[in-house]
């Protein structure tokens, strides 16, 4: 049982502590995209390399997974509102100090620590409203509004960065997280509810770090292995280890009465498929945001805030998406929602293996319309599956497997993708005529790279330069937007194989919520 608000309390107050938990949700999403257009900037200031830039851009997710299973518990534990509440506080800090970073070791360090902060507030923001919304219809609801609000920040976090990258310089992207926050936390301290477990499970320090080692050695193997090759000892030993200390953990949950974790739950096919279905969807399509980011701006040679605008129709329609999904699932079932986002999420990102050097703008709107929508709406039924498959006092459980997905998907997608990306680019580059072994090496490293090295040449050796680098990009964009439609395939057949229909009076959770109530 949870301490929640009671039933009969005025409607009003779910929505208005809806309205807290999605500002909430509103900083650590605009923390997201916000830093995608400011890349290019950041980068010819700080000059970090290829691989550097990548830790700067994904650091973030890959801190965010391991720790989402602790957050969840300790929230279960010690109150949801009291966990994120302080995530507040870590991640207006970080946001300062990533600020006024001196150098990418210190941005890295920041953006790990806002990782922390995130990894305190989202789990609890969804395990408040599984908490607060009993009714499912309502909860559906309460979920889409939560999703659009991701959405949504996920717009303006580009438009607000790049005209803040145009006008003052990159470090200030960070600061706009700082006012929500310093408004968000007084609110919250009066208006959240209370909300925990009664009857916690024992904590478990050794799950938290076999978990914890577990999801971030997976993580550090596959990004290492996409560049170094998966044969490397290393990599090997990583992955190894990784997978160890996870069936180590598995166990040690299977074998306690009251785990930390319930991975019970995954012997429920549909919970299953639904966590499955957010890990290849966001592992396929995160990374897209920040590569056509960087297309935008070093290939088309977009300024900041122009790029932004063309990003904005694949987020207003994630927007529009997240406010409709709960009428369609109500209308067509969790089944055809999940699959049919899926297919038209990968419908979309077929046209987009046409794109080349030259503008091509209506190439790309209705294809980043139908890539949003169709996205969104299969996340927000996948969502649904997983925050109604436990009663309210274990969910945190089901927060933070969720999160766990969405973040591990996300971070690995970076860094995975990045990784091919960047060895494609790196192999097709070749050598350009009158351009020294030094500087072809260091425009070897990104495109972002060559685009400096070629203010320092002559303009007949520079534009030759430039080419053969958009180009190389072009070619490893292209195989990262293969490898993107192979992993939405194989989730669409996998929600439309797997899920059985369902409709939503013969839903699992009736009675997990009358346990729990």
């Amino acid at each position: 049982m949870s301490l929640t608000p009671s039933p009969s309390s005025a409607p009003a107050s779910r929505w208005v502590v809806l309205a807290v938990i999605c500002s909430a949700v509103l900083v650590v999403v605009i923390d997201m995209t916000v830093l995608h257009v400011a890349a290019p900037a950041l980068t010819e200031d700080l000059q970090p390399s290829a691989v550097a830039l990548l830790w700067i851009i994904d650091v973030y997710p890959l801190v965010v997974a391991p720790l989402l299973v602790a957050s969840g518990a300790l929230g279960d534990r010690f109150g949801r509102k009291r966990i994120l509440l302080s995530g507040l506080v870590v991640f207006g800090l970080s946001s300062v100090l990533g600020a006024f970073a001196w150098s990418p070791a210190v941005l890295i360090g920041a953006r790990a620590l806002m990782g922390v902060g995130g990894a305190m507030i989202l789990p609890a923001t969804m395990a408040i409203v599984r908490d607060v919304f009993e009714d499912r219809d309502e909860r559906r609801t309460a979920v889409g509004i939560w999703s659009a609000t991701m959405a949504g920040g996920a717009a303006i976090g580009p438009l607000i960065g790049g005209f803040l990258v145009e006008h003052w310089w990159w470090g200030a992207v960070f600061l706009i997280n700082v006012p929500v926050v310093l408004i968000v936390i007084p609110i919250g301290l009066k208006l959240l509810p209370n909300s925990k477990a009664l009857v916690p499970p024992p904590w478990d320090t050794l799950a938290v770090v076999l978990a914890g080692v577990g999801i971030l050695g997976i993580a550090f193997g596959l990004k290492q292995g996409a560049r170094h090759g998966f044969v490397d000892p290393l990599v090997l030993g990583v992955l190894i280890g990784a997978i160890a200390s996870l069936t180590t953990f598995v166990r040690r949950q299977l074998a306690r009465p009251e785990p930390l974790l319930d991975v019970r739950l995954f012997a429920d096919r549909a919970f299953s498929v639904a966590v499955g279905c957010v890990l290849l969807a966001m592992f396929g399509l995160v990374g897209l945001e920040l590569f056509f980011a960087q297309y935008l701006q070093l290939v088309l040679g977009l300024e900041p805030l122009a790029a932004s605008v063309r990003l904005l129709p694949l987020m207003l329609a994630s927007l529009i998406g997240g406010l409709l999904a709960a009428p369609i699932l109500r209308r067509v079932g969790t089944r055809a929602t999940i699959a049919g986002g899926l297919a038209l999420t990968t419908i979309s990102l077929v046209p987009l293996l046409a794109l080349g050097l030259d503008d091509q703008f209506l190439l790309l709107g209705p294809p980043f319309v139908a890539l949003g929508f169709g996205l969104e709406i299969a996340l927000v039924a996948a969502n649904d599956v997983i925050i109604s498959a436990v009663p309210a006092e274990r969910a945190g459980n089901a927060a933070s497997i969720e999160e766990t997905a969405y973040e591990l998907g996300g971070g690995l997608g970076v860094a995975v993708l990045g990784s091919i990306l960047a060895a494609v680019y790196t192999d097709a580059l070749g050598v350009v005529p009158g351009v020294s072994a030094g500087d072809m090496h260091a425009a070897g490293e990104s495109l972002g790279r060559a685009d400096e090295v070629s203010h320092g040449l002559p303009a007949s050796v520079a534009e030759p330069l430039l080419h053969a680098a958009r180009t190389a990009f072009m070619d490893g964009l292209h195989v990262v937007l293969l490898a993107s439609i192979g992993l939405i395939a194989v989730s669409t057949v996998l929600a439309f194989v797997v899920l059985r229909r369902r409709e939503s009076s013969a839903v699992p959770v009736a009675a997990g919520d009358a346990r729990a109530h």
